[in-house]
């Protein structure tokens, strides 16, 4: 039996910082935007600190919920020393998606340069919800959502998508 593509997504976004509040956070509000633009559904939106557990725990109880079908995280994805999201987040995949990572270098390349390599950007599967960790500035998330997100959310796009493949995963 085949099984169908989902139409609409929904889709949490969480933002990672010590310094935002979800009323200054341009990159989550332009995430949560761009995906209601898109005929997806926010499912929920979140702000916690640079803190390994904090960012662990939320994304934890949202890839619990069945009907979530994909987490955005933006922030965190650095070198400092508080960039830890990378870290909170590869503890809970199930299977990287390394490609992600090396297509949003590329395609930030062009934009950036060099200073793309400093970008620990992620992606990968956790209880079969579909999870990428997004540099905190707003460029870059409108970067991997019009450049790489919105087509593989969309079941549509050809020759193949996440949103072909979730019910798969499920």
């Amino acid at each position: 039996m085949k099984q169908q593509a989902l139409e609409q997504l929904r889709i949490s976004v969480l933002t990672v910082s010590d310094t935002r509040t979800l009323d200054d956070d341009g990159s989550g509000k332009l995430l949560a935007e761009r995906i209601v633009q898109a005929g997806h559904v926010l499912a929920a939106r979140a702000l916690v600190r640079d803190d390994r557990y904090q960012i662990r725990a939320q994304v934890s109880q949202w890839i619990a919920e069945p009907d979530v079908h994909a987490v955005l995280i933006t922030g965190g994805t650095g070198v400092t020393r508080r960039d830890v999201t990378v870290e909170a987040i590869v503890p809970l995949l199930d299977k990287q998606i390394e490609g992600f990572g090396e297509l949003f270098r590329w395609l930030s390349f062009q934009d950036i340069g060099t200073s793309t390599v400093q970008s620990r950007a992620l992606g990968g599967t956790a209880n079969g919800t579909l999870i990428f960790c997004l540099p905190g500035s707003t460029g870059a998330c409108r970067l991997a959502w019009d450049e790489i997100l919105v087509q593989q959310f969309n079941a549509a796009n050809q020759p193949c998508n996440f949103a072909g493949l979730l019910p798969r995963m499920l």
